[in-house]
């Protein structure tokens, strides 16, 4: 049910994927338990959904969740709690919380820096993300291009 919510997603089959997600992230608390790592996929997934249908308030109801369940489980450093990280920053500068976050984006990038390495591809987008919202584009192209194609914003869960 997962991959085909993935595939639907993927298809911006928003009604169709919200549902078999809704299905999936309940099905999974229930049999492997609220902090489960393939439950808080499944709970990212479906905020994936919710902010590709500009719901912003939903999806950061379930990115503020999983990303303070994945720091309190796995650990601040751990890189699925730094994607949390960097897609709940995504939301709060959708919905003009610009402060937030730039201090959030920037929590993430130094994280990523000690626990990563600065010259690592996740490391490298979380900078071409920061560059581009402080308004220096060209550089940040110059971080994006070296960060295998992946634009600054992407899903990565």
């Amino acid at each position: 049910m997962g991959n085909l919510a993935s595939t639907y997603r993927h298809q911006g089959r928003w009604t169709q994927a919200e549902a078999l997600e809704v299905q999936v992230m309940e099905t999974r608390k229930r049999v492997l338990g609220e902090e489960h790592p393939d439950t808080l996929t499944s709970m990212a997934n479906l905020a994936s959904t919710y902010w590709n249908q500009g719901r912003w308030k939903q999806a950061e109801e379930l990115e503020v969740q999983v990303m303070e369940t994945r720091k309190r489980v796995l650990g601040e450093e751990h890189p699925d709690t730094l994607t949390s990280m960097a897609n709940l920053a995504y939301t709060l500068k959708d919905q003009k919380r610009e402060e937030e976050a730039v201090e959030l984006m920037t929590s993430c990038l130094n994280h990523r820096v000690k626990a990563l390495g600065p010259s690592h591809h996740d490391t490298q987008i979380v900078l071409a993300t920061l560059m581009t919202w402080y308004g220096h584009d060209d550089e940040a192209e110059d971080e994006e291009s070296e960060g295998a194609g992946r634009m600054p914003g992407a899903w990565v869960e």
